[in-house]
């Protein structure tokens, strides 16, 4: 099969879909790969590294999509990238759909096979593809929420920490999954007083376990939810529903009882938000105020440590991206888990959370691919 792999085009967006390491893995499978010049500059590898690795370097997108039988990338495609793909092609990337209208429509209307990392499972029904950039988001929202807390940022002027004699910052994350562990961990290393909301109560007990009592563990209600929201000096949105659009948690209603200054880090913006005034920003315009309440909802926010968050997509994405490149279709009508990241195909939502969030028909992987 011909792998290519594009030059990220989103907004400060500088990881690459696939580097050296991975473009070697494809070509031992006898696989031919090429790469658009300067894709991995980002992570500091420049095309001489890509062509050493066996890969093939041509000068534009163009090339990439109109010579590859499967695209790797990292963000979903923007408009020029989408209306280059066609049916009989395998786009592998995040996708994000449910929020997204204009984005579906494209992939629907070029007739590809688009297989999400964000949907893709494992044995233990976890999302393999996504874990690792949660990791990394919910590690950045720390210290994205802890800049904008500081006065010159729009922030209340408080440290995270305190110092001797000085209360630590009080933080909410809403949410304890793979983000919200990974944000509490930054956060009480930075001393800060650490409370997670969920509504499973085995997953509160984990976290009670693996936390040794350090931070506040709370079922989440809607009163339970206002106390922390109220009383936080940061607030992270940590929520997900798999495929579909997060649910909007806080309300502008709620805005006003927040103190004024106070940081809400919506992680979930990926998928639409959790924030009720929540939308998407970008690392060159990261912040906005409402009502007095500093927003940062970058949808990118590991592109900001491209090194890092490359290479542990890399790690994760490589075993899927070689079956894919060995078998084609016929490894996601053989693996379940593929099968779940398959999102659309020729024209067809074949992702049940993205078909109801959008109001589009929903079509089995199965259906699609005449699997028995």
């Amino acid at each position: 099969m011909r792998v290519g792999c594009p030059k990220e085009i989103k907004n400060h967006e500088y990881r690459v879909g696939l580097t050296p390491g991975s473009v070697r893995e494809y070509v031992a499978h006898g696989h031919e790969v090429i790469v658009e010049t300067k894709a991995g500059v980002g992570i500091g590898a420049d095309d001489d590294a890509y062509r050493a690795a066996g890969a093939r370097i041509v000068p534009t997108a163009k090339e990439v999509f109109g010579k590859s039988d499967m695209v790797v990338k990292v963000k979903e495609p923007q408009p020029s990238e989408w209306a280059q793909l066609r049916e009989g092609q395998i786009l592998y990337t995040y996708l994000h759909l449910a929020p997204d209208p204009d984005q579906t429509r494209g992939l629907l209307n070029s007739g590809v096979a688009a297989v999400a990392y964000e949907t893709v499972t494992d044995e233990r029904g976890g999302l393999p593809l996504l874990a690792p950039m949660s990791e990394v988001a919910g590690r950045l929202a720390i210290q994205a929420g802890a800049t904008s807390l500081q006065k010159a940022n729009g922030g209340r002027g408080i440290l995270l920490g305190g110092v001797p004699g000085v209360l630590p910052a009080k933080v909410a994350i809403i949410g304890g999954g793979v983000v919200g562990l990974n944000a509490a961990k930054m956060a009480i290393g930075l001393g800060a007083d650490v409370s997670i909301l969920d509504r499973s109560i085995p997953r509160l007990r984990q976290l009670d376990d693996i936390f040794n009592g350090r931070v506040h563990t709370r079922y989440s209600t809607i009163d339970a939810l206002e106390e922390e929201v109220f009383s936080a000096d940061l607030v992270v949105g940590a929520v997900l529903i798999p495929g579909a659009a997060a649910p909007k948690l806080v309300t502008r209603e709620m805005l006003s009882g927040m103190k004024k200054g106070s940081v809400v880090v919506d992680v979930a913006i990926d998928q639409g938000g959790c924030f009720e005034t929540s939308h998407a920003t970008t690392h060159s315009e990261p912040t906005y105020e409402v009502d007095g309440i500093v927003h940062y909802c970058v949808a990118n926010m590991p592109g900001a440590v491209p090194i890092t968050s490359t290479n542990a997509l890399n790690n994760a994405t490589l075993q899927y991206g070689l079956q894919l490149a060995d078998r084609g279709l016929q490894a996601i009508a053989e693996d379940r888990h593929l099968r779940a990241g398959l999102n659309v195909h020729r024209g067809r939502v074949t992702n049940a959370a993205v078909a109801e969030a959008l109001g589009y028909d929903a079509f089995t992987p199965e259906a699609v691919l005449n699997v028995a």
